[in-house]
């Protein structure tokens, strides 16, 4: 994989990729969530924030991904790579499948791949205004674009706070949670997505096209 920096192309192909999952600041609201999804049947996690394990190879940066069946849906997450002894901030979509979800969350993440953008930010340079930083997402749906999630990093556990959780080693990349859908989660063939910096003025901006593969059984 390549990455645009500050400083130039950083490449590297991660040895390890964590999904956090359940990573929301308000912890009332994550239980209620909880309690919503266990009344669907999807399971509840074994531990809040939850960190799940995933082959570093679902980590691409295609602008078209193949997912099986149409009830797969992508969301914006932070994207945190450690290499060489420094950590980067970027951008990435943990797409994933939302009818494997009730069977297993572990396995509805692992099936899908991960589009991550091409922009990394020096982790040190974005630390102390973290809470700042501004997320979103919008879906094509009728031929337009709507937005589908909005809003800040202060809605997420602090970024260190996951670190700690799960320490990151060098080759190590970590998806940090995400925002909820506005309107509810749903599918589309397209996704785009941004994370800005209004305080250093910059945005990391990707976009990509999810292909469906029919299923055959």
């Amino acid at each position: 994989m390549k990455f645009q920096t500050e400083t130039g192309v950083l490449e590297g192909a991660p040895e390890r990729l964590i999904v956090a999952g359940w990573t929301g600041r308000d912890r009332a609201a994550v239980d209620h969530h909880i309690e919503e999804l266990a009344a669907i049947g999807v399971p509840a996690p074994s531990g809040v924030p939850l960190y799940y394990q995933c082959a570093p190879a679902l980590l691409t940066q295609e602008t078209q991904i193949q997912a099986l069946g149409e009830e797969t849906s992508g969301e914006a997450e932070p994207f945190l790579l450690k290499q060489d002894g420094r950590i980067w901030l970027g951008l990435a979509s943990d797409h994933t499948d939302r009818a494997l979800e009730a069977h297993s969350v572990a396995a509805s993440k692992q099936i899908c791949a991960k589009p991550v953008a091409d922009v990394l930010w020096p982790f040190e340079a974005v630390s102390p205004h973290l809470d700042d930083l501004v997320l979103k997402s919008w879906i094509e749906e009728a031929g337009s674009w709507v937005p589908y999630q909005d809003g800040k990093l202060a809605s997420i556990l602090p970024l260190e706070q996951l670190m700690q959780g799960a320490p990151l080693t060098d080759g190590t990349a970590m998806l940090c949670g995400t925002l909820p859908a506005i309107g509810g989660v749903r599918p589309a063939p397209d996704f785009r997505m941004s994370l800005s910096d209004p305080v250093r003025g910059q945005s990391i901006d990707w976009s990509y096209r999810t292909a469906t593969l029919r299923i055959i059984s």
